[in-house]
């Protein structure tokens, strides 16, 4: 072959192999490949982690014997909310209503078991300054906007990184057992971390918006944060074909579900079974629920939670309601 045929091939496969823009595409660079810890790290010192102020400590909690400034009224979703700045001139989205309560516990649950959760707090009842004056008002949940996290965009629960990965199914066992019902991509947020520390993830993917939890699981206004629906749903029905059923739960991406083994099933509940008796009743206070109510979910809870441990591999009959 001739210098000229041989560069003039060397050109056609060139051509051949690039796309139509006639740029190379390189792909993405080595630092930005995706780490399991953007998802999930494995928790240290979980029995000692105390959730009366959450991973976050004291510094990124809020604190309701502030007064808040009125910035403006929420403009997405369907729970009403504000958005306020407090005495240290902090930016909080403020959610209220029936989300709020299961919102915080399940967002605190999340992240003591190693998924990524922004800094939230509850707070009943806060003071609120307008062009009018001093005003207490109806509290709920608070995310702190921390100038560390800055959201770059949302996730697909379907097309990710991680799908496939033991921790991303049993995500999806946990949301499941918490009859969170609201899983949809726009729910889901991916954050920049300013400046990481050496070897930490850079990026963070999130499940957020977690309070149509802890009530019905229906695909259209579920009813969120009521004990005794929640004691009526059953968690595991069976298994079938190797995979686990999850009957009475109807919420959006059910299908995602069809994946889930016995065996992602148990390590999701043995994560989640290092949580004492008493971290499970300081969630729920920490999220403002009256004891009374707070003892008939941790029942409920603990009840899913030793169903999913001796769950095993054959198919099992079909289990009724976990408390009547």
């Amino acid at each position: 072959m001739g210098p000229q045929l041989a560069s003039a091939f060397v050109l056609s496969a060139f051509l051949l192999f690039c796309p139509a823009s006639g740029h190379v595409h390189a792909g993405p660079a080595i630092a930005d490949q995706p780490s399991l810890t953007e998802l999930w790290t494995e928790p240290s010192n979980l029995d000692r982690l105390d959730f009366t102020v959450g991973p976050w400590g004291t510094e990124r909690s809020v604190n309701p014997r502030d007064q808040f400034v009125f910035v403006r009224s929420k403009r997405h979703g369907s729970s009403p909310g504000l958005k306020v700045r407090d005495g240290k001139n902090r930016t909080w989205h403020v959610k209220q209503g029936r989300e709020a309560q299961p919102e915080v516990l399940v967002s605190r649950v999340l992240s003591a078991i190693g998924y990524r959760q922004p800094p939230v707090s509850y707070v009943g009842s806060f003071t609120l300054m307008t062009t009018s004056g001093p005003h207490v008002v109806r509290g709920g949940r608070f995310r702190l906007s921390d100038p560390s996290l800055r959201a770059a965009g949302h996730w697909a629960w379907a097309n990710n990184p991680f799908v496939g990965s033991r921790p991303y199914e049993a995500l999806l066992v946990v949301l499941v057992l918490l009859n969170s019902a609201d899983l949809k991509d726009s729910n889901n947020t991916v954050y920049e971390i300013a400046q990481p520390v050496r070897n930490a993830a850079r990026r963070w993917y999130v499940v957020r918006d977690l309070g149509t939890s802890l009530g019905e699981t229906g695909r259209f206004d579920p009813t969120p944060n009521n004990v005794a629906a929640f004691e009526r749903h059953r968690f595991v029905t069976g298994i079938k074909n190797g995979y686990v059923e999850f009957d009475d739960y109807h919420a959006v991406h059910r299908d995602l579900l069809r994946t889930i083994t016995p065996a992602d099933v148990r390590w999701a509940t043995a994560l989640l079974a290092r949580l004492t008796d008493r971290q499970w009743r300081a969630a729920f206070g920490a999220a403002g629920y009256e004891p009374p109510v707070a003892d008939r979910f941790v029942r409920s809870i603990a009840a899913r939670i030793d169903q999913g441990r001796a769950l095993g591999d054959r198919p099992a009959r079909s289990v009724g309601p976990m408390l009547q």
